[in-house]
């Protein structure tokens, strides 16, 4: 079970996307941090207000999980491509790609510009981004325009070479002129060559050439002119940040990173689509000591591409592996298109692995955590109580629980613990068939007769249910009355199981355990306390919960025999599909002969039955 207090302790502060999750394990937001654990935390602060729909977000989160990057800019743009993938309920969804700018050099033209765009097309264009910052953009396409003496206009070449005046740009030494026809395709091409170089990151010449420039400015008193190449200088720093989450190839690829210790590994995989980072998923896998990262990762490309229906065009890995070429092979024929197993070196790509193998590594520790955790709660409770009881080897648990209302519709519960944990499939449900009126130890005797009568016969016919499964002992809820109760029905039956009571305070919580005709008294701050209490708390809702569903079903029966043109069939198809009476007050005629069973007759008599008054 996700425990948000816990995992909230477990956040990094670090950088990255949060993915909150309601609880049919659907998408409902997904927000960018600078600091996760600062962010995250806020959610869930009471004095912390930011406006109804995100209240009403968190009223409805399961549980969370996160993607670490390594900067703020980062998370933005991996952000932006999780909300147009699974566009959540809570986000504000942007219809097209027009959040972030791009930087765009039109090699289509024999003379390219380098132009601001807002889409990124599969052309022969070259695009850099995405950008946070149009302004930055902006200020950096100026700056590579007047570096490098690249052309503003929008004149086709070499239509318009030699036919007009050159302009403003070229009289002041920031454009070379390909209108005039001084300058050739192949030397142009040259300047754009460089221009592309420095967008691509590659810019530490200019980079010097401009603190040159700046320093010179400021040794001439020329202040206002070392003002304008410091941010430039800026506006370069910034928009070349390195983008990871976005490539421009716009390349379907699989990001595959291991992070393991001597018992445990975690594969992160990153997923690409589209040169956009659209997800991840982790897995987990039990290992040997002498087991080496190559030979697990190619383990695990076997077996998660064997069954996978997308095998995308590349698969990035943090270390060649072995049969590479083999596995290439048969991950070609599967798509029936190449595939390629890559092991980056360097750059973005590499950064890109790098961060899958961090996220890997960060979800190893703390499930490492949460496991030592979860078994403090589950086998490590199993072990106190049966320290505390003298039991050996306690596996299985059962609890019991009665439900009625002043005696009517009494119903029993059988709910199972294995190794601390609830085992629903096979909890059980009785109603009473022997006993009438609030007779509670009567009600335990005939569920528990039914219960292991039931289960003799099962062994008998070598059937295997849960009948058939015996516990290693009963919790009873309460002292020595349930417990002789117990202890009357399993020795008539001829079975030896032992039996334990819970026993509860005048406020009626857990104070200690009743075994053997004496009250032990148990460490309430203790795993086996909290273990008897959860086992107590959920044999007492089950019983809850099926007796309101048959007092809701008695409910709408009794007044449904009352309206004509409801016969048997019908009551029953009305009861499946409504839970109460309250729900079909709202329903109109049309919405009950939605049912094969109602025709319109029998569906105006039912909402007439409850529109009486307002007819009247």
């Amino acid at each position: 079970m996700f425990n948000i207090d816990e995992e909230l302790k477990k956040l990094p502060n670090s950088p990255g996307v949060y993915i909150m999750h309601d609880s049919s394990d659907a998408i409902i937001y997904v927000g960018k941090a600078k600091s996760l654990t600062k962010r995250v935390h806020q959610y869930f602060q009471p004095s912390h207000d930011e406006g109804i729909k995100k209240k009403q977000m968190v009223e409805h989160i399961a549980y969370f999980e996160y993607i670490v990057v390594d900067s703020e800019l980062e998370a933005l743009v991996l952000e932006n491509n999780l909300i147009k993938e699974h566009r959540p309920k809570y986000n504000t969804l942007l219809r097209d790609d027009k959040t972030y700018p791009y930087i765009k050099v039109t090699l289509e033209e024999d003379f390219p510009r380098v132009m601001f765009s807002r889409r990124m097309k599969k052309d022969q264009n070259k695009y850099f981004g995405p950008f946070t910052s149009a302004d930055s953009v902006r200020e950096t396409i100026d700056l590579v325009q007047k570096l490098y003496q690249l052309r503003t206009c929008n004149r086709k070449f070499p239509e318009c070479i030699g036919k007009e005046r050159p302009c403003l740009n070229y009289d002041m030494k920031q454009c070379c002129g390909p209108c005039t026809g001084h300058v050739t395709k192949e030397e142009y091409r040259a300047h754009v060559d460089k221009a592309i170089s420095f967008l691509s990151g590659n810019y530490h010449e200019e980079e010097e050439n401009l603190l040159s420039k700046m320093n010179a400015a400021s040794e001439r008193l020329d202040f206002e002119q070392a003002a304008k190449y410091r941010d430039l200088l800026e506006a370069v720093r910034f928009c070349m940040n390195k983008q990871k989450i976005t490539s421009s190839d716009e390349e379907d690829r699989d990001i595959v990173a291991l992070a393991h210790d001597d018992e445990d590994a975690v594969i992160q995989v990153f997923f690409i689509r589209n040169g956009r980072m659209i997800g991840r998923d982790h897995y987990h896998m039990a290992i040997n000591v002498e087991d080496e990262t190559t030979s697990l990762i190619a383990s695990f490309i076997r077996q998660y591409y064997s069954g996978t229906p997308f095998i995308p065009h590349e698969i990035f890995v943090q270390e060649n592996i072995p049969e590479k070429k083999v596995i290439e092979e048969w991950l070609t024929d599967k798509r029936e298109k190449p595939v390629h197993i890559v092991t980056p070196v360097r750059g973005n790509k590499e950064k890109l692995v790098a961060l899958a193998e961090k996220n890997a590594a960060l979800i190893l520790s703390q499930d490492k955590e949460r496991i030592k955790r979860e078994e403090g709660r589950t086998i490590g409770a199993m072990k106190e109580i049966s320290e505390l009881l003298h039991i050996p080897n306690l596996s299985r648990m059962e609890a019991y629980d009665i439900s009625n209302t002043s005696g009517f519709n009494s119903v029993g519960s059988m709910v199972v613990f294995e190794n601390g944990k609830p085992k629903r499939s096979d909890y059980r449900k009785f109603r009473l068939k022997t006993v009438e009126g609030p007779n509670d130890y009567a009600s335990m005797r005939e569920v528990l007769t039914r219960r292991f009568l039931h289960g003799e016969k099962e062994l008998e016919e070598n059937t295997i249910t849960s009948f058939s499964k015996f516990p290693d002992i009963i919790m009873m809820d309460g002292g020595k009355g349930q417990v002789n109760i117990a202890e009357q029905v399993l020795y008539d039956l001829g079975l030896h199981i032992p039996v334990a009571g819970m026993v509860k305070d005048d406020h009626h919580r857990t104070r200690g355990i009743y075994y053997h005709n004496e009250e032990l008294p148990i460490d309430r701050s203790s795993e086996g306390f909290k273990l008897i209490t959860r086992l107590q708390d959920e044999a007492h809702r089950f019983a809850i919960e099926y007796h309101r569903s048959l007092r809701s079903k008695e409910q709408v029966h009794s007044f449904l025999e009352d309206i004509e043109g409801i016969g048997p069939k019908r009551r029953r198809a009305l009861m499946r599909e409504f839970d109460s009476a309250l729900d079909m007050e709202k329903c109109s005629v049309e919405d009950f002969m939605k049912l094969p069973e109602m025709d319109r007759k029998s569906s105006e008599a039912l909402y007439a039955y409850f529109h009486k008054d307002s007819q009247s």
